[in-house]
């Protein structure tokens, strides 16, 4: 029995979600929740996760992240997605397992959760190209720290602080909130950042981290 948990902002398509799912002979449904700490709880006895990207402020990536550390063997999927690369990714990187797109069907929903209940994802063409250039890139970054090339060492301490809020998930205006400076000095420093290290997106500069003491 795959036990499928629903977290969205608006009941009705929760609830909507929960019947499908429901009616499923191999699926039971955990529970249909808009509350990220009530998620996280019932999160411990679910085989799936479908969280909506749409929960406010953030929740949606942060809860992502919050079950992936907790919860490995918890399967996450974003339900709702347009299929954005850079949106796809974020959650990828998050630690979420796939995605339903906002124009897939109920049976690609339902076969999208099995997928996931047996450790395979189903995504796009154009999205498993996205992954296969991002793991790419990362192979890239480890060559180049193994080698003694990467530019993380040059970074300023501000840089540095900066990089470590990016790697966060935070904005532009958030990190300059955080740190009590104009957002246009914050753009200033990512845009030293991803130039210092060579890499064109947040997201690849955020990837240094792993490789930074």
């Amino acid at each position: 029995m795959i036990r499928v948990l629903i977290v969205t902002e608006v009941q009705f398509v929760g609830h909507a979600t929960a019947a499908v799912v429901g009616g499923e002979p191999d699926m039971e449904v955990v529970g249909c929740v808009s509350d990220a700490r009530e998620a996280f709880r019932l999160a411990a006895d679910s085989d799936v996760v479908l969280i909506s990207p749409r929960l406010p402020a953030d929740g949606a990536l942060e809860l992502t992240r919050r079950i992936a550390e907790a919860y490995p063997d918890v399967k996450i999927l974003a339900l709702g997605l347009t299929e954005s690369r850079a949106w796809v990714l974020e959650y990828v990187e998050a630690g979420a397992d796939g995605y339903i797109a906002r124009d897939d069907s109920v049976d690609d929903l339902l076969r999208r959760l099995r997928a996931a209940a047996r450790d395979r994802a189903v995504v796009s063409p154009e999205i498993a190209a996205a992954l296969m250039s991002r793991v790419s890139r990362y192979a890239q970054l480890f060559d180049e720290v193994e080698a003694g090339q990467h530019q993380g060492s040059t970074l300023t301490p501000r840089e540095r602080e900066i990089l470590e809020l990016i790697g966060e998930g935070l904005t532009n205006q958030e990190i300059a909130d955080r740190l009590v400076i104009e957002v246009g000095t914050v753009k200033n420093h990512v845009h030293s950042i991803l130039q210092k290290l060579g890499v064109t997106s947040r997201e690849d500069a955020a990837a240094y981290l792993a490789f930074m003491d």
